[in-house]
């Protein structure tokens, strides 16, 4: 029986993450992956496929809509859905080979199987092919991750009725795509989609698209995504049944008047979250605790009820992002070896790969009020920059706030071109605790769209912005 020092079970994000930092730090490790590709659900049905959609469908709406204004002349474009998820795939392929080399330089021994515990330093690994292997370790992170959810009374057939996996693999353009869920991943899907050609209609029982995010990016959101695609917006409506057939889906909806409306379309996209993934892991063996929610139970160092376990990622409370997998994955690599990392979760952004995209760092007006905490704010609109002008990207806009005595900066919300990036700015200003007036000194190059995060920060220290 082989012995490691430290054991991961799942290859996702956070999994090959901790897996890669705890050899970095001498560890002897092992890493379980129930799948024969490495890379969990965001390289290879999440975050990395869904962006390759999301560039393609991108580049064919540009074509199909804005070339000509910029004087390129072209046959109107058609779309191949094929070449698409072909690309997409290769794209896949590409990531996931990346993490197999980084295995293997790493000297990380992989297993392919499902791994659950047989005693808390035994475990278990059961493959595809019936094999079975045990191994013993001294130290095991729990990474398995997440799955879609569902709502009572729906059954996800994946022809008709489908999930963001299916979503990713579709053999032709919907005429009309139904999304229930009007968070990041069924807005993601619909863009793509919408861009094509598809009618979509979101279905939210929330009063609010992207509910979690600031309230000035959820209104901002569904303006833009009316105005430029078509998106269909149906907040405080309660679905209560899906049916599909052959060639076509039914959904039943309340709306909040509790009439009932019938929607039609060829596609229904079940989008309202994800849940924990803790199947067949054997927790009830060692007696690692679960909350109501499913969620594997941890402290603040992420360590669960039994010593020498460990949980991260989407399987413990916190946001779902494989960003915050991957630092809790190194979190817990670097206490394993006795250092002492932290993490600050409120400066863990947030990003919606729409277009325009939305970014989010820090506190919301909602919980600013809510704790009682002072502020000021600042805007600035990206109609106003010179750069987003020259790309025809003047949607959106930039909001700091600050706090009204200190001017630290509490919270920075962005919608606009290219703010999956420009919220890095905002992260590293507020991990050294930067004030609004610190950022309004600062020499941003012109013309570039980070500009308007400085506007912002003039507009939050005395209503100094230049441009405006």
């Amino acid at each position: 029986m082989e012995k490691f020092d430290v054991t991961i079970i799942g290859a996702g994000p956070g999994g090959y993450v901790a897996a890669i930092r705890c050899a970095q730090l001498g560890m002897k490790t092992a890493l379980i992956e129930k799948y024969a590709s490495l890379g969990g659900t965001c390289l290879n049905v999440g975050c990395i496929p869904s962006k390759a959609l999301l560039d393609s469908s991108e580049h064919f709406f540009n074509a199909a809509h804005h070339f000509e204004e910029h004087g390129i002349d072209i046959k109107a474009p058609k779309v191949n859905i094929q070449q698409m998820i072909e690309r997409k795939r290769g794209v896949v392929k590409m990531t996931v080979d990346g993490i197999n080399f980084l295995m293997k330089k790493n000297k990380i021994t992989v297993y392919t199987g499902v791994g659950s515990f047989e005693t808390k330093n035994l475990i278990n690994i059961s493959g595809g092919d019936g094999k079975k292997d045990q191994i013993e370790t001294g130290k095991t992170i729990l990474a398995t991750g997440s799955k879609p959810s569902s709502l009572p009374g729906i059954e996800i057939d994946k022809k008709r009725v489908i999930t963001s996996t299916e979503a990713l693999e579709l053999k032709e353009v919907p005429a009309h795509m139904i999304i229930i869920g009007g968070g990041v991943i069924g807005l993601e899907l619909g863009s793509v989609y919408a861009r094509l050609g598809s009618k979509i209609t979101v279905v939210e029982f929330m009063d609010r698209i992207i509910p979690g995010m600031d309230g000035s990016l959820s209104k901002e959101l569904q303006r833009v995504l009316k105005k430029n695609l078509g998106f269909e917006f149906l907040l405080k409506h309660k679905v209560t049944g899906v049916k599909g057939s052959a060639k076509e889906v039914t959904v039943s909806v309340l709306n909040n008047k509790d009439e009932k409306i019938e929607l039609k379309g060829d596609y229904c996209l079940v989008s309202v979250g994800r849940r924990p993934y803790t199947d067949n892991l054997g927790l009830d063996k060692v007696g690692i605790k679960v909350d109501p929610k499913g969620r594997i139970e941890t402290d603040e160092h992420l360590r669960t009820n039994v010593e020498g376990i460990y949980a991260i990622g989407d399987v413990v409370k916190g946001a779902m992002l494989a960003h915050k997998a991957e630092e809790e994955g190194v979190f817990v690599a670097e206490q394993l070896a006795g250092q002492k990392p932290h993490i600050n979760y409120n400066l863990i952004p947030g990003v919606v790969y729409t277009w325009p995209e939305v970014a989010a760092v820090g506190y919301t007006e909602e919980q600013l009020k809510e704790k009682g905490i002072k502020y000021k704010s600042g805007s600035f609109p990206f109609k106003a920059s010179g750069r987003a002008r020259a790309s025809m990207d003047t949607d959106g806009f930039v909001k700091v706030y600050s706090d009204e005595t200190s001017d630290e900066i509490l919270g920075v919300h962005m919608i606009g071109p290219r703010a999956a990036d420009m919220i890095a700015e905002a992260v590293v200003a507020m991990e050294f605790r930067a004030s609004a007036e610190d950022i309004s000194r600062m020499s941003h190059a012109h013309p570039t769209f980070t500009e308007s995060m400085k506007e912002a920060c003039l507009d939050a220290t005395g209503k100094r912005a230049l441009h405006i």
